[in-house]
């Protein structure tokens, strides 16, 4: 299998030097726990088990290098978001389980920041907070509604409304019409966080294997095998980690249905100008989000750069997770850019990349056991998932020891899941879910 845009680096990735000691597994082991994909899930599992008890054996089996996937490709968003809009966690699940997840992704921040402080990490973390702002009346319209909600479901503290006059004294963007800020929030580089995450891990007593692809997956007795090209592991207890490469996973079928990956993509200017940052203003460095269905997120680097997300995605096969057409994605990013900040017309792009994110039937993160309480997988997160797979570290490590605590009666544990239906009506849905999105956005952005 060939990853077409995934040997694209991200810009982060290309900030740092590239690891050049990819151990590989070589021979057969036996351990007490393994773990499948070095992410922020994997990595934070591995360090919390360890924490609780240095005794065990751990070892965090890697297709490529740490960093490889989403956790050295995303936005670096440390953020409070949970799914894909609180509205629609509502709809599926009710205003308790809503304000719930929502209570769980403030504790998710405020553990990434903590662990930040705790190890000493160096992935340029900033708190700085996260502006969602509206292009349209309509867009502002559904921002009043959401801090509406927010104000029902007791989770408000932390949110302000702005004003178009607010948020153009903020940010100067001719386009922006109002905004709801977020103080409890933070940026950071996700590729230099992931492999300070490694880095703790071993230290702590985790064997890291890199260039370790499994192969395939066996229960045998009490026990689980894990079949890589140059050797074995086997464990008494297994976590999936790989999110959006879940389809590929062989030996485990139902895993494979219970999220699809979604393709998406980011752009990064050179760095700019001082006097090109104070016609835009944003001395404040916050992240931002627009309101759109199929939202775009742009932040400041550490070294002033301008780098934007989002916008078109698309439902690569699970099989090859390749690129989409990444060239009318690019463009239109690009587009978006200069729509927003006039100033920035003339402006080059450095870096283009991206990767896919995993995303489940109902749009709703989950943490469950396959077949028995020997096997944990998590996947779902909705391209929202820095906050979120750290804090799903410290839960997994519970459940992996067999504690029952506040975290593992969280309502994604073993929730009931909707799976992606097989083959063509799969296919049929993924085009009817995006094909949706799209609509919406046109409809709410007529005359822009």
């Amino acid at each position: 299998m060939t990853d077409i845009g995934t040997s694209i680096p991200s810009f982060w990735q290309s900030q740092c030097q590239q690891p050049t000691d990819l151990t590989p597994l070589s021979g057969d082991i036996k351990v007490d726990i393994a773990i499948i994909g070095a992410g922020f899930t994997g990595l934070s599992t591995a360090r919390e088990l360890l924490k609780d008890d240095p005794s065990l054996k751990v070892a965090v089996l890697e297709a490529r290098y740490v960093g490889y996937g989403a956790s050295g490709r995303n936005g670096g968003f440390n953020m409070s978001l949970f799914g894909l809009e609180p509205e629609v966690t509502v709809l599926r699940w009710g205003h308790q389980k809503t304000a719930d997840a929502h209570q769980y992704m403030v504790k998710a921040v405020d553990y990434v920041r903590s662990t930040v402080a705790k190890y000493k990490i160096d992935s340029d973390y900033e708190h700085t907070g996260m502006l969602r702002v509206a292009y349209s009346e309509r867009q502002t319209k559904r921002l009043e509604k959401s801090l509406n909600l927010f104000e029902k479901l007791s989770i408000a503290q932390n949110y302000q409304y702005m004003s178009e006059r607010d948020v153009q004294d903020t940010v100067h963007s001719p386009r922006f019409r109002a905004g709801i800020f977020e103080k409890n929030s933070g940026i950071l580089n996700p590729y230099k966080h992931v492999r300070e995450l490694k880095r703790i891990a071993q230290d702590l007593g985790a064997d890291i294997y890199e260039n370790t692809p499994v192969t395939h997956i066996d229960r045998q007795g009490h026990m689980v095998k894990l079949t890589t090209p140059q050797g074995s592991v086997s464990c008494e207890k297994l976590l999936i980690a790989v999110n959006a490469w879940s389809g590929q996973m062989r030996g485990l079928p139902k895993i494979r249905s219970r999220q699809a990956p979604v393709w998406t993509s980011q752009i990064v200017t050179p760095p700019l100008s001082q006097a090109q940052w104070d016609e835009i203003g944003w001395h404040g460095r916050q992240s931002i989000e627009d309101n759109r269905q199929l939202i775009h997120y742009f932040r400041r680097t550490i070294d002033n750069r301008f780098t934007m997300g989002g916008g078109n995605v698309s439902f690569p096969p699970k099989h090859r997770l390749g690129q989409m057409d990444t060239a009318k994605v690019f463009k239109a990013l690009g587009a978006h850019v200069k729509w927003l900040f006039p100033n920035l017309s003339n402006i080059k792009f450095d870096y283009q990349w991206g990767g896919p994110v995993s995303v489940n039937m109902d749009m709703t993160p989950e943490i469950g056991f396959i077949g028995d309480e020997r096997v944990v997988y998590a996947a779902g997160c909705i391209g929202h998932g820095v906050s979120l797979t750290q804090l799903n570290g410290r839960t997994i490590a519970d459940l992996l020891q067999g504690k029952q605590t506040e975290l593992t009666d969280f309502w994604i544990i073993n929730r009931k899941a909707i799976p992606w239906p097989p083959s063509i009506v799969g296919a049929a849905a993924k085009r009817a879910v995006l094909g949706g999105l799209k609509i919406w956005d046109k409809f709410e952005e007529r005359g822009l």
